[in-house]
């Protein structure tokens, strides 16, 4: 019922409300088939419910053969681009990407040389705060999460901008362009002030340099040495890349359209979806994998042993162990059946990582992982698709290898889907319609009034 026991610092009053509100809001679940209630807004198969048109990312899981749908492996496409020959094309080219798509998600084309050059310049241009913002804002009372330290500074930004209003596509380009260029910066400063305030750490604030791209800057300004390798930078612009942008239907981004439909303000829209981001079931989903991973590697002591490693995966699946939910994280997608284009992209990469980084031992207990998960899952669990590891699975590890601390798993998600929901938010405007509001059918029963001496 509850997702903590500890509730140490609540009023027992309000222990025993919380008991009435768990009983007077249960809804009887054959209510949900009774009325065909698309549960998540998808129905029983997966499918999501159409609710909308775009022509900024497509999400593939099936292809039409003799007339019917059969499961593939996933596909992603940027604008029309399949997201795995866009990567293949900038790691040939031996050139950093994630600038490079974020152009693409906005004005829906791949830029020229350049295009691509002035494009980085005028980001560069935007990576600054405004005056004494980090002394203001990100340093005063600073939160134990990265995702609530973000969305306070994105709302308090709205302060600063004279146009903070104006829904003109013009200045939403600006406002977006400004959010994507200091995201970076307002998740490294938030996570040093974090370090400093909370675990006594040395206050070490990087200003970022213009030269360096979006993945270089984070390593920058995030290490004390700022130091890194050309491999490290690589592969965290990858992930960004993967990151950017998922489709109109994704919780965040579904986010963005239906507060943006609302006609509200950019940092509004962008809060909201950070929101939505930070909860585990989306954004915060690679935190659990790797958090798993450690509950494995202690209670399992040959990670060679497929036996012993199934054995334990059985044990999480059945709610024995780790965190009793019956989750193995990174496992499963909403759309996704054979496969996770991103998960495969990772996976290649991140072999090459662990074996630099003298991880390889590791990295074959996710690989059994993977493997043994997908088999359990599809033989105990009543499914409508196949399951297959998802790029939760590996960004952790990817993350854990380069050394990023925990607290800015969910912030580089951001980092990178501050794209994506710029190209959303600008859709939106672009094609305005009514304001998103979805039905909602009640099954309360009406009741007479009971005065106050009757009840």
């Amino acid at each position: 019922m509850y997702s903590s026991n500890n509730y140490s610092e609540l009023l027992p009053e309000v222990l025993e409300l919380s008991k009435l509100c768990v009983e007077n809001n249960v809804i009887e679940p054959t209510l949900y088939s009774k009325y065909d209630v698309k549960r998540g807004l998808r129905d029983i198969n997966g499918k999501g419910v159409l609710t909308g048109l775009t022509e900024i990312s497509e999400v593939c899981s099936y292809e039409t053969i003799n007339g019917e749908s059969v499961p593939c492996d996933g596909k992603l496409f940027y604008r029309g681009y399949d997201v795995e020959t866009l990567v293949d094309g900038f790691i040939k080219d031996n050139r950093l990407g994630f600038e490079e798509t974020t152009y693409l998600l906005l004005f829906g084309e791949l830029p020229k040389d350049d295009e691509l050059k002035n494009f980085g310049k005028l980001l560069s241009y935007y990576r600054n705060l405004p005056n004494s913002f980090v002394r203001d804002i990100i340093m005063k009372a600073p939160s134990r999460d990265m995702m609530n330290a973000v969305a306070r500074s994105v709302l308090t930004l709205y302060s600063y901008d004279a146009l903070a209003e104006d829904t003109s596509i013009p200045n939403v380009l600006r406002q977006c362009l400004q959010l994507i260029a200091i995201f970076p910066v307002l998740c490294v400063y938030g996570y040093q002030a974090y370090n400093y305030y909370h675990d006594n750490r040395s206050l070490i604030i990087h200003t970022p340099k213009l030269e360096l791209s979006t993945a270089e800057n984070i390593l920058y300004m995030l290490r004390p040495d700022s130091k890194f390798s050309p491999m490290e930078a690589k592969l965290l612009d990858m992930s960004l890349v993967l990151h950017a942008e998922h489709g109109g239907g994704n919780n965040s981004t579904f986010t963005t359209h239906v507060v943006t439909s609302s006609g509200t303000d950019t940092y509004s829209a962008i809060a909201a979806a950070l929101g939505s981001l930070k909860g585990p079931k989306h954004g915060g989903a690679n935190i659990k994998v790797v958090q798993m991973f450690e509950n494995i590697k202690q209670n399992v002591k040959d990670y060679s042993d497929e036996a012993e490693v199934e054995e334990y995966v059985k044990k999480i699946l059945h709610k024995e162990a780790f965190d009793k939910t019956g989750l193995v994280y990174g496992m499963g997608h909403a759309i996704y059946s054979l496969s996770d284009p991103r998960a495969r992209v990772f996976k290649g990469f991140v072999e090459s990582l662990s074996k630099e980084k003298g991880r390889e031992e590791e990295f074959l207990l996710y690989s059994m992982v993977e493997r043994v998960a997908a088999r359990l899952i599809a033989q105990e669990r009543k499914i409508y698709k196949g399951v297959s590891a998802n790029v939760d699975f590996y960004s952790g590890f990817v993350y854990s290898m380069l050394d990023l601390p925990k607290e800015l798993f969910t912030p580089l998600f951001a980092i990178a889907r501050i794209a994506g929901w710029s190209a959303h938010r600008i859709e939106e405007l672009v094609n305005p319609s009514k304001i998103i509001r979805p039905a909602y059918m009640n099954v309360q029963d009406r009741r007479p009034y009971v005065a106050m001496d009757e009840r």
